[in-house]
């Protein structure tokens, strides 16, 4: 019963995207922080301050933090330059060049209004808070910050006394005259209708230690040091408030005036607590200091700023228990990682009542530290609480209004600010590249497209076989309007049919998987009329399925992730144009090569066939067109062979890129009366056709050039060479594959090793660039392929696996024993299918990586195929793989 409770708890696909899409939706009420600077002061501070809290030599050292790495991923992204810091520190200051007011409105985007504290040091350097409000929906308003007001009317008194020192002067009437000054500058704020709120830097002065009460005693010691300060003010270099008494007193007066005041809407106390610079005494940043001041001033609303991290649990602990206690969850979002931020959200979610939790950006100086947190909180925001959702542990709509409440709701209560809550238009939404909802994705995909006929849900099978289904666009929408599940029940069997839909032994058509639809892989065609996605299984519970491949291959990029490793795969895609004939009585010859003249290699003769030179444009443009952009594309050697070279994408996106193309060509090759096929070894006397893989390995600096070093290379190709031989069982899938490898034909060879600029080496290093792993063809499935050489590469990284295969750079086949024996090139490649998976089932380390269910299954499955195949005479399996690939 109790799981059948659970299950009937747990919500579904479209109420967790109802979550996504108000976390993406809701406008920010920013209720902390700062102004940005000035055109001409941009240059007086550094950029490494986007993240770090750092000074001097230190924040150099942010350069290889965690917060540091991911902000300059994202904004990368968003400027659309290279993965180095020196790449986004360069396009930011072309964006300053060139329109500073559009690129400041970019980072600005889905604020709804900011609560400006321009008390920081600087401010002549800094816009005012109004300034901002070209660039928010409703107008921005004013944090006093109460140090600062206090420190001002003590320097003009100490310029003062400076100047005309005086004997006999009274010290305790200056004190008197401080305190008045000061009194009256916090009354007119509360009655500025521009000022919402206060801000103390006590943690930052002297901690937030502060008594819950002024006795004659403190008052007493408040009058000495500031007599103190003026009396020595000549020799002082006096910019702060850094004497306990006369903090603890300011802060006491601003609540007390706060708390005396006759107004109803009483305007909050914010105090700085955690995270900060170096002039914190961290063990007094922590809020619980707080405790009795809290409990003295009851009425007196307090915000307790920055998660008080890392006390975060003391800051939602106080928050629960005191009515006038609010927790804010800002700054940490963009100087903590993304761990640390989730962590965070969930430990402030652990106690406090989310009525009790407001969010601000702590944006300062630069536009594009607004841009990181805005960015960053909605991907923590999104995660958790969908997370929430799917495990039963808040209802659906219960967390839509958390989400509202903490972005906007609490902070617009508190700080009366009466603002109408109004969701982001889907242009704001996309502006910061934000994640939409299926709805939304589908609507800006199809903006300005005519109304497609079919969707078309996609997967590719053990066999390589691509396969889908596919609903009428008016059915799809209506499911996606009305809320309802876009996935598709597929029967369990899936993973256990091979081409002709003959089922393995020992599998059974019962129970049945759902096929979820992955909407950022939206793409028109492969016809007209048509639309496509690539989707992934999962358990009904939504649980990942152990068989899927696109799944294996997300797991492999996380596993390269988990190792600092990310990367780039670009794929060539040979192909072959065949003409069909009518097989005559006794012959089953259905294809037949093209009658041209002279083809070969490169020539340039062959395009002027108009009929194969229309269908090799028609190619490009309709990719283009589809947003798929070649980089190449040329004559190969066999007759009607051609090459086309796509552009690099991270591995999941290259691999779907890699499958809708095929489609596409394959299509366009029909209709212009030929046959497009993948057959690695269609013509016994003709060149063998491939689908190479090029791939670069990123590390956390974002550079693809530090792929290139040997500390990075070394170890993850190391890792691919110990496993090749396994890693052959996904790569060469087919008996077909094995007619194509052999030694002295540009195919890669049959040895395991590796060659900077060497062809006829499995592994071709392309010197200053990147790899490109040739033992590959179109009759494997190119997402366990992938899987299996990040898996091994980055399972090298991981253990530091030495590169003990030297550089070949000749025919390995043309070795001598002794040259073999230095170059560490000892192992063949497998002959056949049946010894590619003989070593892949030996291989303990690559079975546990890709998982020992789908490697079981996979062998199984091969050798069913296996069986079938080799039933055929070798013409009749030659036309039947050609019918399919």
């Amino acid at each position: 019963m109790a799981s059948w409770v659970g299950m009937r708890n747990r919500a579904t696909p479209s109420q967790v995207d109802a979550v996504a899409r108000a976390v993406r939706s809701t406008p920010v009420i920013d209720h902390h922080a700062h102004p940005i600077l000035k055109a001409e002061a941009l240059s007086k501070h550094p950029l490494l301050a986007l993240t770090s809290e750092a000074h001097g030599d230190a924040l150099h050292s942010a350069t290889s933090s965690l917060p540091h790495l991911r902000a300059v991923r994202q904004l990368a992204s968003a400027l659309g330059c290279g993965f180095t810091w020196e790449s986004v520190v360069a396009a930011i200051e072309e964006k300053r060049l060139e329109c500073p007011e559009d690129w400041t409105a970019y980072c600005l985007a889905g604020i709804e209004t900011i609560l400006v504290d321009d008390g920081l040091d600087g401010q002549d350097d800094a816009n005012a808070y109004s300034w901002h409000d070209d660039y928010t929906r409703s107008r921005c308003k004013r944090i006093v910050r109460i140090e600062k007001v206090a420190a001002d009317i003590i320097r003009r008194l100490g310029n003062a006394y400076r100047e005309f020192p005086q004997t006999g002067y009274v010290f305790d009437e200056a004190f008197d005259q401080w305190t008045e000054e000061f009194d009256k500058c916090i009354t007119t704020s509360l009655d500025d209708p521009d000022v919402v709120g206060f801000k103390s830097v006590v943690c930052y002065r002297t901690g937030l230690d502060v008594p819950n009460q002024l006795s004659n005693v403190h008052e007493t010691a408040a009058r000495a040091d500031f007599k103190d300060i003026i009396a020595n003010y000549a020799r002082l270099d006096f910019q702060k408030l850094q004497t306990k008494s006369l903090n603890d007193w300011v802060v006491h007066r601003t609540a007390q005036l706060i708390r005396d005041n006759p107004s109803r809407q009483r305007k909050p106390i914010q105090f700085h607590t955690g995270l900060g610079d170096n002039d914190l005494v961290v063990p007094k940043s922590s809020p619980s200091h707080l405790q009795d001041f809290i409990r003295a001033y009851p009425t007196v609303p307090i915000v307790l700023l920055h998660a008080g991290y890392p006390f975060t649990r003391e800051t939602g602990y106080l928050a629960s228990v005191y009515e006038n206690v609010y927790a804010d969850i800002g700054e940490v979002f963009p100087c903590v990682s993304q761990d640390g931020q989730e962590r965070i959200l969930r430990e402030i979610l652990e106690l406090c009542p989310w009525s009790k939790i407001l969010w601000s950006t702590d944006g300062h100086w630069f536009p594009e530290t607004y841009l990181l947190a805005v960015m960053q909180m909605r991907e923590a925001f999104e995660t958790v609480l969908c997370d929430y959702v799917r495990k039963g542990h808040i209802g659906w709509r219960a967390a839509v209004d958390l989400v509202r409440d903490v972005l906007f709701r609490n902070a617009n209560k508190l700080y009366h600010l009466e603002l109408e809550f109004a969701e982001l238009e889907e242009e704001t939404r996309l502006a910061h590249g934000s994640s939409l909802s299926h709805v939304e994705l589908l609507r800006a995909f199809l903006k300005n497209q005519p109304t497609p006929d079919f969707v078309r849900i996609c997967w590719n099978d053990y066999t390589a076989s691509q396969r889908m289904r596919m609903i009428p666009f008016r059915k799809f929408r209506s499911l996606l309007n009305e809320g309802k599940p876009t996935d598709i029940g597929i029967t369990k069997a899936v993973f256990g049919v091979i081409q002709n839909d003959w089922l393995l032994p020992g599998v059974a058509a019962t129970g049945e998987y759902r096929l979820h639809p992955d909407f950022s892989s939206l793409k028109k065609g492969p016809i007209d009329g048509h639309i496509s996605m690539a989707a992934e299984f999962r358990e009904q519970s939504g649980a990942p399925v152990p068989f899927c491949p696109r799944a294996v291959l997300q797991r492999a990029v996380e596993f390269g992730a988990e190792n600092d490793l990310s990367f780039l795969i670009g794929f060539e895609i040979e192909f072959l144009l065949v003409e069909r004939v009518e097989p005559k009585t006794g012959n089953t010859t259905r294809y037949s090569t093209l009658t041209t003249d002279g083809h070969a290699w490169s020539v340039s003769r062959y395009f002027a066939d108009p009929k194969i030179s229309a269908l090799l444009r028609d190619m490009v443009s309709t990719l283009e067109d589809m947003g798929i952009y070649v980089e190449q594309l040329h004559a190969e050697s066999a007759t009607g062979q051609f090459e086309l070279i796509l552009p690099p994408y991270p591995p999941v996106e290259a691999v779907d890129t890699l499958l809708h193309t095929r489609d596409v060509m394959a299509a366009l090759a029909t209709a212009a009366g030929f046959k497009m096929t993948l057959h690695p070894k269609p013509f016994a006397h003709a060149c063998g056709t491939a689908s190479h893989m090029h791939l670069s390995l990123i590390t956390p600096t974002g550079s693809p050039s530090d792929g290139n070093k040997p500390e990075v290379y070394q170890p993850f190709y190391a890792g691919v060479l110990k496993h090749l031989r396994a890693i052959l069982a996904f790569t060469y899938a087919n008996p077909a594959s094995y007619e194509r490898s052999s030694d002295s034909t540009w195919s890669g060879g049959r040895w395991v090793t590796w060659g900077t600029q060497n062809r006829e080496t499995a592994l071709r290093r392309v010197d200053g660039s990147h790899w490109e792993l040739k033992c590959l063809d179109g009759l494997a499935n190119p997402y366990l392929a992938v899987a299996a050489v990040l898996f091994a590469g980055a399972k090298g990284a991981a253990d530091k696996e030495p590169l003990i295969w030297g550089d070949c750079e000749i025919d390995p086949a043309r070795l001598t024993a002794n040259d073999r024996k230095e170059l560490g090139v000892t192992q063949m490649l497998p002959g056949s299918v049946e010894e590619a998976l003989a070593a892949l089932r030996e291989d303990a380390e690559l079975v546990e990586l890709m998982g020992a269910e789908l490697v079981d299954r996979y062998v199984a499955l091969k050798e069913f195929e296996l069986k079938f195949l080799s039933e055929m005479g070798d013409e009749e399996r030659r036309q039947w793989l050609m019918e399919r690939y």
